[in-house]
């Protein structure tokens, strides 16, 4: 139940005990004379004190729960879908909750979003399974996939600190869905800034290819591969 609703439930109840305190002491007062008519007197006025009061803080508390959910409403907005999820409306008997969430990096200068699923190397699963949340899942044989089958994302070890896996930048992907021999499959290069460089943050391949040939960074070619599905890039998205 509702705050409003509780509210105005509460007010119905105190008028209808009002209603019967009333009935009850114009009862007394019909049939009883004297001391116990002085006493139906005193009664009524004590009712319609605490009567009155009892009103008018229902009242204000009617006002105060309205205003209070004016302003959440107003500053605290929840999508109908986010809320169905909340409350468990939103989701049916065996439908699937708590999926991975996406994870941002980089891609020709713009943003992409991104989910990890599986990794062919141990740590490396279980370091994306503390970073994401959901269970990253190991597939070895993803190592054996032929390079012609696989796309390239560049994970930094050191630079710009950000929420890259490795506490640094986010990814840089070498390709986005549309792009000729897009794959989700990727091979994992490894990316650091040489001492006294000046690190900045990279958004593109043709970035970290420049670096490198700049003398900036240097590349470590590794033998992870990770399933990296991409859901939306610069200009599309699933």
């Amino acid at each position: 139940m509702g705050g409003s609703q509780a509210a105005l439930v509460a007010f119905g109840l105190a008028g209808l005990a009002l209603v019967v305190l009333m009935f009850t002491l114009g009862a007394a007062v019909a049939g009883a004379q004297g001391v116990v008519t002085r006493m139906a007197d005193v009664g009524t006025v004590v009712v319609k004190r605490w009567g009155g009061r009892i009103m008018i803080g229902v009242g204000l508390w009617l006002v105060v729960l309205a205003a209070g959910a004016n302003v959440f409403a107003r500053y605290f907005p929840v999508h109908p879908e986010a809320m169905g999820q909340m409350t468990g409306m939103g989701q049916s008997a065996g439908q699937p909750g708590n999926l991975a969430p996406p994870v941002r990096g980089y891609a020709k200068g713009g943003e992409v979003w991104f989910i990890h699923t599986e990794a062919s190397d141990a740590r490396v699963a279980e370091m994306l399974t503390r970073m994401m949340g959901p269970k990253v899942l190991l597939v070895p044989s993803l190592g054996e996939v032929p390079d012609r089958l696989l796309g390239t994302v560049f994970v930094f070890r050191s630079g710009v600190r950000g929420d890259g896996p490795m506490g640094f930048q986010p990814d840089v992907f070498d390709s986005v869905p549309g792009d000729p021999g897009y794959t989700p499959l990727r091979r994992v290069v490894l990316v650091g800034w040489r001492e006294g460089q000046r690190a900045r943050v990279l958004r593109s391949a043709a970035e970290v290819e420049r670096a490198t040939r700049d003398g900036a960074v240097d590349l470590e070619r590794s033998a992870i591969v990770v399933n990296m599905p991409i859901l939306v890039w610069p200009g599309g998205r699933r």
